[in-house]
């Protein structure tokens, strides 16, 4: 049993937290659609993976027209998803069986729907008139600035009640919350206060740098075409083609996030992991973020979520800069989430391949979350544009099909029409090539991607160095990528093959000892060298 968060208030750091699509995992009523009673169903499968924690993606009341990232009830479950008594249980289920519960804060915007927004669009002098962000058109009555939204065209949607525009970064059913208003953040945080005294340990902050905005309205200006990077919006959204430091990114956030912090504060061993949309300053946002200890415990960049290879420089680059940009945060880092194609086919990844990934992100400084299905190593699944439900694919289809190739349902019997998921027709079809990917299929098979993960996830547990330790020594020799981490009296050397082709490297002066055999580690040779086969990694612990 691990130690619960007040036994260990730094469980986070080095933690290793697995995140749930709600609608994907598994559902427990046969209406097709993943619920919370279908979670906790599920839990001693994530359980037995030896993870720390779960983080799960939103299931607030909701007109779901961005699948529940539209929040129309801060408080309350939506009914496709159960109850509060339903998450009751699953807290309850997920602490006796040693599991954290995480839960997805949305904080930036709400739906159209919330009774906030329909307070505060049906005048201009109503209590709530400027709990949004509203602003005149200009005298030709276009938008007042050229503000982007994400999911295409103007971030700003006209209201004929009030003869205003109001910002959505998102869909035009996201209207912004305006954090100038005081009222605001006042009533947020007592949202996250409600899911706290439930006993939830900690949130993931859904576009933790879009909060604030300039008051000023300033128009963005132009991004060279040199600099213009999609890893936050795809290369064919004109997004791409603005430097955003008006509409987001704004230094006040940084004085609503100490008082976040405080209020988690008062709760021992919560936590918080900020989602950091930026493709321009998205590790020096990190840095600001967690810095000082006051902020946001932990933030995640898209670094390792884009499409550019993973290859060992990169790695070094990325890790390197992260010490610059963040001395004193600490960073968490994914390969594959919600947003993303997921890793094993945005990289191409051959089953050898795919675990050797699995084993370096269980090295690395930092903690760790890992998407449903990734232990099973599932491709992104092809989905027809008329099975799509993801307004972002409609929107760009085809160069850009969408978010819901990660997002088909969790298979677990591949002898189950439906993968195991649900009895009903599910709200996507399951991919065509993960049946014989299943869990059941899996644990049958000793040398399946899925023990490798737990065997990975236990390594890293058994060394203080690997969750909580610094690194040094950062190389990349050709497709070979090594490092130490050290903690106390622990120091442990990690190199990683990352192609195709056998390697052989030198290992560092003294006196080590191969571990990690169980992952198919390569032993140090007598002489010095380190014969390192393809993707194969060597560990080893210093004497």
């Amino acid at each position: 049993m691990k130690p619960s968060r007040e036994q260990d208030q730094d469980w986070w750091r080095g933690g290793v937290i697995y995140q749930i699509y709600p609608r994907s995992y598994q559902d427990s009523n046969g209406d097709g659609i993943g619920d919370l009673n279908g979670i906790t169903q599920r839990l001693p499968h994530i359980a037995s993976l030896g993870v720390d924690g779960i983080w799960i993606s939103p299931f607030f009341t909701s007109p779901m027209k961005d699948f529940g990232y539209d929040v129309a009830d801060y408080c309350d479950v939506d009914p496709m998803f159960g109850t509060l008594a339903d998450f009751d249980t699953l807290i309850e289920t997920a602490h006796a069986l040693g599991l954290k519960v995480m839960i997805d804060q949305v904080l930036s915007h709400s739906s159209d729907q919330h009774a906030w927004f329909q307070e505060s669009r049906a005048s201009r002098d109503n209590p709530k008139a400027d709990w949004y962000v509203w602003a005149d058109p200009k005298d030709d009555g276009t938008p007042p600035n050229n503000w982007l939204s994400i999911f295409g065209g103007s971030g700003w949607q006209w209201d004929t009640r009030r003869e205003q525009y109001y910002l959505h970064n998102f869909l035009t059913t996201q209207p912004d919350l305006n954090f100038h208003c005081p009222a605001v953040q006042d009533a947020l945080l007592e949202t996250v206060r409600f899911w706290l005294d439930r006993g939830v340990d900690g949130f993931r902050l859904d576009t933790i740098n879009f909060y604030i905005h300039d008051k000023q309205l300033r128009d963005n200006p132009p991004l060279p075409k040199e600099m213009r990077n999609a890893s936050i919006a795809p290369s064919v959204n004109p997004y791409n083609y603005q430097l955003h430091i008006h509409s987001k990114n704004q230094p006040e956030n940084l004085e609503f996030l100490q008082r976040f912090r405080a209020l988690l504060n008062e709760y021992p061993g919560t936590t918080s992991v900020g989602e950091v949309g930026d493709a321009q300053r998205g590790l020096e946002i990190m840095g600001e973020y967690t810095s000082g200890g006051d902020k946001a415990h932990m933030c995640y960049a898209f670094d390792f979520l884009s499409g550019k290879d993973l290859t060992a420089q990169r790695v070094v680059d990325v890790l390197t800069a992260v010490d610059a940009a963040a001395p004193d945060g600490w960073p968490c880092w994914a390969f594959s989430n919600h947003d993303v194609p997921r890793h094993v086919s945005r990289w191409g990844l051959t089953p050898q391949a795919a675990k050797a990934y699995a084993t370096l992100i269980h090295c690395l400084r930092g903690s760790v979350c890992l998407y449903q299905g990734e232990e099973l190593g599932l491709p992104e699944a092809e989905v027809a544009f008329e099975d799509l439900q993801d307004p972002y694919g409609i929107e760009f289809w085809p160069e850009f099909k969408g978010r819901d190739g990660c997002r088909t349902p969790m298979v677990w019997d591949g002898a189950n029409r439906n993968g195991g998921f649900s009895e009903g027709t599910p709200w996507l079809p399951v991919g065509r090539g993960h049946f014989q990917l299943s869990v059941a299929a899996q644990e049958d098979a000793p040398e399946a991607l899925l023990h490798h993960y737990r065997k990975a996830l236990s390594f890293r547990h058994s060394h203080k160095a690997l969750m909580k330790g610094a690194h040094g020594k950062l190389r990349a020799e050709g497709e070979v990528l090594s490092f130490e981490r050290s903690h106390a009296d622990e120091t442990v050397f990690c190199a990683f093959n990352l192609s195709d082709t056998p390697a052989v490297i030198d290992m560092p002066e003294g006196d080590w000892r191969q571990i990690g055999a169980e992952l198919g580690a390569a032993a140090p040779q007598a002489e010095g060298k380190l014969h390192l086969g393809p993707w194969q990694s060597a560990l080893a612990l210093h004497h």
